[in-house]
């Protein structure tokens, strides 16, 4: 079928490999593809960094496919990563297990090293030897660093990040951009703005807050509440990430390297930012999960923490010009699609 840009879009029922199937975007990615027929080979180390039974949790919902070969290993383990594509010779893969949280890259600088840019190259290097058609990984809103242009867009230079986090997720993007100059592996980088959702992240502010106003205690809120975030509901950036994975990147006929852009290459390399395009401040996001709730919660204001950006904004252009797609659910529907899931999972 072809999409409104004219791009030829392939048909389901491929092997994919994607990475991260423990994590909140990896799982929700693999059981849409589950859905739609295609088989998932999921890798995950399933790590403590956060609650692990939540992560199992989530892996027992794409047991239930046949489709689904479930790989314990780290990125960064050289031998079980380049086994898996000896082994599965996915045709497509999807990158999105890494060391998340620009927080903690502050307390653990080298986690971020072995899993982003380790685990990053044993990925590419898988892609390479095996053939793979297309390979789309998780970039970040949080590359954009001390940029204050507004909003954020791909054809902007984004080279000062503000957490080795954010440069990790530069350097994927750079990495990237090698291999399909020197290869010709068409590669796709997906800057993601404030994921949100239900199965979400326990260390994000939706989950932490939630967990707050249920067992009565204050929040912490940084920035004295002023930060602007792209909020986008995790729906929409699967089916973003789908949409990309299924238009294989391309080079750009009309690129020059006197006047180079930031968001494609002569290379089969893109990037694409997928946000909801309509900054929330965190009050206002507060305001809401109260309601939905139906409590209110004390807020300790406290100023910025280093490393942190005061907004972020998705231009979205590139995305919808390519594929045709723009993420748009709103904050009341999205938060309260997350509280009734909270609800239901922890019984409260």
């Amino acid at each position: 079928m072809r999409g409104d840009s004219g791009a030829v879009f392939l048909g389901k029922d491929m092997k994919i490999l994607v990475t991260g199937t423990a994590g909140f975007i990896g799982s929700a990615l693999a059981l849409r593809l589950l859905e739609r027929g295609d088989q998932v080979v999921g890798i995950d180390n399933v790590n403590d960094y956060y609650d692990v039974n939540l992560k199992l949790a989530r892996l027992e919902r794409l047991k239930k496919y046949p489709g689904y070969t479930d790989i314990r290993a780290s990125l960064e383990d050289r031998e079980a990563i380049l086994g898996a594509f000896a082994s599965h010779k996915p045709q497509r893969v999807v990158n999105l297990a890494a060391q998340a949280g620009v927080r903690y890259s502050l307390e653990n600088p080298y986690a971020y090293i072995d899993a982003n840019v380790v685990g990053f190259i044993n990925i590419l290097e898988g892609c390479r030897n095996h053939e793979v058609e297309h390979l789309v990984y998780a970039s970040s809103s949080s590359v954009y660093g001390a940029n204050t242009s507004m909003p954020f867009s791909v054809h902007q230079n984004v080279d000062h990040p503000l957490s080795l986090y954010a440069a990790s997720k530069k350097a994927n993007e750079l990495m990237a951009h090698t291999y399909s100059h020197l290869y010709g592996l068409p590669t796709t980088g997906l800057r993601f703005f404030t994921v949100y959702g239900p199965w979400g992240r326990p260390d994000m502010a939706l989950f932490l807050f939630t967990h707050s106003i249920f067992a009565g205690e204050p929040i912490e809120v940084f920035n004295h509440g002023h930060h602007r975030r792209d909020f986008t509901y995790i729906d929409d950036i699967v089916e973003g990430i789908v949409r990309t994975l299924d238009r294989v990147a391309e080079p750009n006929p009309e690129w020059r390297g006197d006047q180079p852009d930031p968001g494609t290459s002569s290379a089969p390399w893109r990037i694409y930012n997928i946000g909801n395009s309509s900054p929330v401040e965190l009050l206002r996001y507060i305001e809401v999960l109260e309601q939905c709730i139906g409590k209110s919660v004390e807020k300790r204001m406290l100023p910025m923490q280093p490393g942190d950006v005061p907004a972020t904004w998705a231009d979205v252009q590139a995305l919808t010009d390519d594929v045709g797609y723009k993420p748009s659910t709103p904050i009341e529907e999205g938060v309260a699609r997350f509280v009734e899931w909270y609800r239901e999972y922890y019984k409260v």
